[in-house]
């Protein structure tokens, strides 16, 4: 199960997500979207929806940084040990706690909105679980070991995550890991395999085409031409303009 967990789950995960997005390019091209809501309740999204993505963007940073960024780079910045499980803890906790609050927003406002809960499908629901237990489980994580410098998961979890791109992930170093972190990787690594089958394959869309689309040209109208043409007395003319 280990070697499954650690050694093959991550690479099943990838090939999810990058066969899932090929697939939906090819064949769902108008599904690649959000499905947004906005058009039956607008107030509470304009809420919910900024406070939700500014917290996963920060979690999606510190991830990055606690997994690709190595122990030595920090020590040469000056940064110790302690410096960085404190901005780790109080960061990653705010940022989660941002993210939850976005999350629960959303969910309140599509369980409480006729129109936006008729609108929700059975893959938002699983997709709402796996995001918001993912967070959870890492804040969870995070907090049950806080004490001293906390669990120093760069010296277990990071140096797994960066084995798994040289095709010789290291399961070794994830043996003795907290049961709440190896949790919070499995629902991780689950969250990615199913990132292209909902609503969340939109974090890959990027309106690049802006930069090189022509330019919209208006035209101003004449003050005179607006409204309904004056009544004229008389029969008008017909045939073809002089």
């Amino acid at each position: 199960m280990k070697v499954f967990l650690w050694g093959v789950l991550p690479y099943l995960a990838f090939v999810s997500l990058v066969a899932g997005l090929v697939w939906r390019h090819r064949y769902d091209k108008f599904g690649w979207t959000t499905r947004s809501s906005q058009i039956y309740e607008s107030r509470l999204l304009n809420i919910a929806s900024p406070v939700f993505h500014y917290g996963i963007l920060f979690v999606l940073a510190g991830h990055l940084v606690g997994l690709f960024v190595p122990m030595s780079w920090t020590g040469r910045l000056g940064i110790s040990e302690h410096t960085y499980h404190l901005f780790s803890l109080y960061g990653g906790t705010a940022a989660g706690a941002l993210t939850v609050a976005g999350i629960v927003l959303l969910i309140y406002r599509r369980r409480t909105n006729a129109p936006v809960f008729r609108a929700t499908t059975v893959n938002d629901k699983v997709m709402y679980v796996f995001l918001l237990g993912a967070i959870v489980l890492g804040m969870a994580a995070k907090l049950a070991h806080s004490s001293g410098d906390g669990y120093d998961y760069r010296e277990s979890i990071g140096p797994w995550a960066r084995s798994l791109f040289t095709l010789a992930p290291d399961t070794a170093l994830m043996e003795g890991v907290p049961v709440l972190y190896e949790i919070h990787a499995v629902i991780g690594m689950l969250l990615i395999a199913l990132v292209p089958y909902t609503r969340l394959v939109h974090m890959f869309s990027a309106p690049v085409q802006y930069l090189t689309r022509p330019y919209i040209v208006y035209r101003s109208r004449d003050p005179r031409q607006l409204g309904p043409r004056p009544e004229r007395r008389g029969w008008e003319r017909t045939g073809p303009p002089r």
